[in-house]
């Protein structure tokens, strides 16, 4: 079951997120039967959290709290957030601590790929927070963790989700240079809700991230996901589709918002099941090699099946 954080009588809450200590509380609306999960606590479960606390690792898993992380790492699946747990941003839906981060360890990358090495996974998932306070945005060690997965891990695939890397001339290129498997960047949101919802990014910025990938490199899939259930209509969404499409976006996901407590943006709806399927077919009609459409979808659940997919739909597509 997803637990929701009372920002009210939870100081840990509080502390991270400072920025939102004095916003009013938002109304929090009961979940629906489809979006109630499992409390996590298998043995495997608790083998891929004891690695990943060996390691002083983070994972955007526990960070944003997402209701997935009993299934995913009781099947050995985690998304590694690295940099650092601390983001110089402030999402209203994002569960992230924010602040001044730490300096960047630079024996990060090295830990990296030894856990991934250790955890045996056939696919892995490297995130970061956005690191503004950085001249790269973290570019450089971002690429070099990538490194040394390849070094240590050299069977395992890789995929990841980048920041926005927002005037960080030439941090875009060194990502997409260093040739993951998937590169993905979430649009999060439509764009007249980005104000309120990402204020610190750009619409057309990420969009146009995306659209470099395919330029610089056509043979790296690409992957983008939004929420729902944050005030935006099916005609935004349907707008969305098309812009990612026309920057060449393999792999769209949606999921319904949930918000991490009450200081964050409010849900304005819980969408139905039925709606998220016809999402899925009209993103299907609109060319998506892939298309992960549900409540419960998040851009990294799923993603080693998704990868096998995403290759067999281009090669059934292309032949190649």
């Amino acid at each position: 079951m997803v637990t929701l954080i009372d920002a009210l009588t939870k100081t840990p809450a509080e502390l991270r997120h400072p920025e939102k200590r004095k916003r009013a509380d938002t109304v929090v609306l009961k979940k629906p039967e489809w979006l109630r999960v499992k409390a996590p606590g298998s043995g495997q479960y608790n083998a891929t959290r004891a690695i990943v606390k060996e390691k002083g690792l983070h994972t955007v898993c526990e960070e944003a709290a997402c209701p997935n992380i009993g299934e995913c790492w009781s099947q050995k699946h985690a998304t590694l957030m690295i940099m650092g747990d601390t983001c110089t941003r402030a999402c209203a839906f994002c569960n992230v601590k924010t602040g001044l981060p730490q300096p960047l360890d630079p024996e990060e990358p090295g830990k990296v790929g030894l856990a991934v090495q250790q955890m045996g996974l056939n696919h892995v998932v490297i995130t970061s927070v956005d690191r503004d306070d950085v001249h790269d945005g973290g570019a450089a060690h971002f690429a070099e963790v990538v490194r040394q997965i390849r070094l240590q891990a050299p069977g395992t695939t890789i995929e990841i989700l980048t920041p926005d890397f927002l005037r960080k001339d030439g941090a875009a290129e060194v990502m997409i240079d260093a040739r993951p498997d998937v590169f993905n960047h979430n649009l999060e949101t439509v764009p007249r809700l980005y104000l309120k919802i990402r204020p610190g990014a750009r619409y057309f910025h990420s969009l146009r991230l995306l659209q470099m990938v395919k330029e610089r490199d056509p043979n790296q899939f690409t992957k983008s996901g939004i929420m729902v259930g944050l005030g935006e209509t099916r005609e935004e969404v349907m707008q969305v589709m098309d812009d990612m499409r026309s920057a060449g976006v393999d792999f769209i996901t949606i999921g319904q918002y949930l918000q991490p407590t009450r200081k964050h943006a409010a849900i304005e709806r819980f969408v139905t099941p039925e709606e998220f399927k016809a999402y899925e077919a009209i993103a299907r009609a609109k060319g998506f090699l892939m298309v992960s459409s549900s409540p419960l979808t998040r851009s990294s659940h799923h993603a080693g099946e998704d990868f096998a997919r995403l290759k067999a739909a281009r090669l059934s597509t292309t032949g190649r």
